[in-house]
């Protein structure tokens, strides 16, 4: 998520934009405070409404986790991962490290 200064806004008004088309969300600030946050258009946004959209672009882009994103959208978690999976957004995300690490640790106490 891009965070911009209403300064930024009106010297360039294409980065707020630019943001919108790659699918990212941006905040607006005035003097360090929240002032406006800018939620690209997308399928989830027209057909479910703006909780759920926001709610799985935060966890989309990893800033929020699903609980958080379950709260925003003001549904169970249960189904928030049934959203995310039809929207095919994996809800278990391993970096490389930690699945080598996972599949490390399966191998050693599956020799015991």
């Amino acid at each position: 998520m891009d965070t911009l200064t209403v300064e930024d806004l009106k010297s360039s008004p294409d980065r707020l934009v630019g943001d919108a088309a790659r699918g990212e969300a941006a905040l607006v600030v005035d003097q360090g405070r929240p002032l406006l946050f800018a939620l690209p258009v997308d399928e989830t946004l027209l057909t479910h409404g703006a909780k759920l959209a926001l709610a799985v672009k935060l966890f989309d882009q990893d800033l929020v986790g699903l609980e958080g994103a379950a709260r925003i959208a003001g549904i169970s978690q249960s189904e928030m991962i049934d959203h995310l999976g039809a929207l095919h957004i994996p809800v278990v995300r391993y970096s490389t490290e930690e699945l080598k690490a996972e599949l490390d640790n399966l191998e050693r106490f599956a020799g015991r």
